[in-house]
């Protein structure tokens, strides 16, 4: 299955199914879907979650439950400036100096609450928590297809900040869970737990994680837009 293909189906799907939520269209984008904060509260009842005290999570609306959850309950959450466009290229909020969890965790309050950082003061990450366009039970993830899910792992990866043993999980819609056969490369990260607002899915992942950057993978372009690329490879 070509991965952009199984995008604009799932994306079909979710739009004429009614399950779509704010922000629309739900093309081009980590889909909100109807169940976030169900499948949030379900991703809290793991061992995975109650054993982390560092959270990584993407700053999409599907998963603004799960940053506001991680506040709450104490974990510091970590998000990645947009497009890894700074040299401090991640974000840290601290749960003790947050007045406003609400705020604190939109798109516009991650900018303001968060504390810049470059992938060396990061502290080691218990739990990455990714938004999906699909994802199959076997643990393989399709995102919105401009790779830098993937690049923020392999970056933090370079900086021995997470490993093999990092718990990846995405929340997600049961229509996005999908049979097909999708294509993964050395770049991928794969899914340790699908949750949905029905089920949690141990996936069982029989390969590794990325062991850090694919410079094959990446075009000089990209690596020209990201300081910190420039800086590890020199």
């Amino acid at each position: 299955m070509d991965k952009q293909a199984l995008r604009e189906r799932v994306w079909d799907d979710l739009e004429a199914s009614g399950v779509a939520r704010f922000p629309f269209p739900p093309h081009g984008r980590i889909p909100n879907f109807a169940g976030a904060s169900e499948a949030a509260d379900r991703l809290t009842g793991t061992e995975a979650w109650r054993q982390a005290d560092t959270v990584k999570a993407n700053p999409d609306a599907p998963q603004l439950p799960v940053r506001r959850a991680a506040l709450r309950a104490g974990k510091t959450l970590y998000a990645a400036v947009p497009r890894l466009r700074d040299e401090d290229c991640f974000l840290r909020i601290d749960p003790a100096t947050v007045d406003d969890v609400d705020a604190a965790t939109t798109v516009s309050g991650i900018g303001e609450y968060g504390e810049p950082v470059g992938p060396e003061a990061v502290e080691p990450i218990d739990l990455v928590v990714s938004g999906s366009v699909a994802v199959t039970e076997r643990g393989e993830r399709v995102g919105k297809g401009e790779g830098y899910s993937d690049l923020e792992f392999a970056l933090l990866r370079a900086f021995d900040r997470v490993d093999d043993d990092t718990t990846t999980v995405t929340t997600v819609h049961e229509r996005q869970v999908v049979d097909d056969a999708v294509p993964a490369g050395d770049h991928d990260v794969p899914m340790d737990l699908v949750v949905t607002p029905e089920r949690t899915v141990d996936t069982e992942y029989e390969g590794g994680k990325p062991t850090g950057i694919d410079w094959n993978a990446l075009g000089e372009d990209r690596i020209a837009e990201i300081p910190v690329l420039g800086r590890l490879r020199e």
